[in-house]
């Protein structure tokens, strides 16, 4: 099914399945996948032209299920932030995650973009789900013309630009398990509703209050967010105290090179890291 397009519109096809939109996809090249499009929309302020034909994904029910078992959350990427934060509320071990979609951009925004969508978006650096997912653990689900596969979330972020316009994100698939995590985001005025920098954190600690494990991953400091797993390593064994994981930060700060924008240069957004490093772990010291 395809719907009407004004002049000069790009043409809009209406799969209602997850292999129907693939196939779609694969013999319509010029065509690109389109979710709750806040990202799209913007393409012509990045210089960016729309193309002549989009696949429009709402109308997959399958897309929008968000299913909470026990030992894992599979999120369908037609989620949206703001049903994505509704879901995970409940659960104490998603904290870091269900803030990540509940506080970025505005409500506006929160209510239409999607998970997939977010996470697609190579050239989005200042994506909140992205740090939140890595620290996480998550696993993606890709669908395409040979069927479907799963990779971790890291070996996404490095293969997603080169993925084949016909591969699409089917879901996200979050581990769960007795740690605490925390989102911690830095947005100015002048960057509107992006922050600047983002650290997530999840740890576990043992029965003396330590840290047993940590995940800690950064986001909108570099051009696609990673895990500080030097941070990381200096935090196991210590306890869930603030201004000593803030040190651990400053010193290992080096280990970043900020990129310069409009909003911020570079070596601002690694100047806050230990500040929001800092705030994630009084979070978790205060999360039950």
């Amino acid at each position: 099914m395809s719907a009407p397009a004004p002049d000069g519109a790009p043409r809009l096809l209406l799969p209602t399945s997850l292999p129907e939109a693939v196939a779609l996809l694969a013999e319509t090249p010029e065509a690109r996948p389109m979710a709750g499009a806040t990202w799209l929309m913007r393409a012509p302020l990045r210089g960016e032209t729309h193309p002549r034909t989009y696949v429009a994904l709402g109308r997959i029910a399958d897309l929008k299920t968000i299913e909470i078992g026990d030992a894992e959350i599979r999120i369908g990427a037609g989620a949206t932030h703001a049903e994505l934060a509704a879901a995970l509320a409940p659960l104490p071990e998603c904290r870091g995650l269900a803030d990540a979609a509940g506080r970025s951009a505005n409500r506006a925004v929160r209510a239409v973009a999607t998970v997939g969508g977010n996470i697609a978006s190579a050239g989005f650096a200042a994506a909140d789900l992205v740090p939140a997912l890595l620290a996480a653990d998550a696993e993606i689900e890709l669908e395409g013309p040979d069927g479907a596969r799963r990779i971790g979330f890291e070996a996404f972020l490095t293969d997603r630009a080169a993925l084949a316009p016909s591969t699409l994100i089917a879901r996200v698939v979050v581990p769960r398990g007795t740690w605490r995590s925390a989102h911690a985001r830095l947005p100015l005025r002048v960057a509107g509703d992006y922050p600047v920098a983002i650290v997530d954190l999840l740890a576990a600690t043992d029965a003396g209050g330590l840290i047993s494990r940590a995940a800690v991953a950064v986001g909108s400091v570099e051009p696609v967010a990673r895990r500080w797993t030097s941070l990381e390593a200096a935090l196991v064994g210590t306890p869930l105290d603030a201004d000593a994981a803030a040190e651990m930060a400053k010193a290992a700060a080096g280990d970043f090179e900020g990129r310069d924008g409009a909003d911020a240069p570079g070596r601002y957004r690694v100047q806050v890291l230990p500040a929001l490093v800092q705030r994630a772990v009084a979070a978790l010291a205060a999360q039950s």
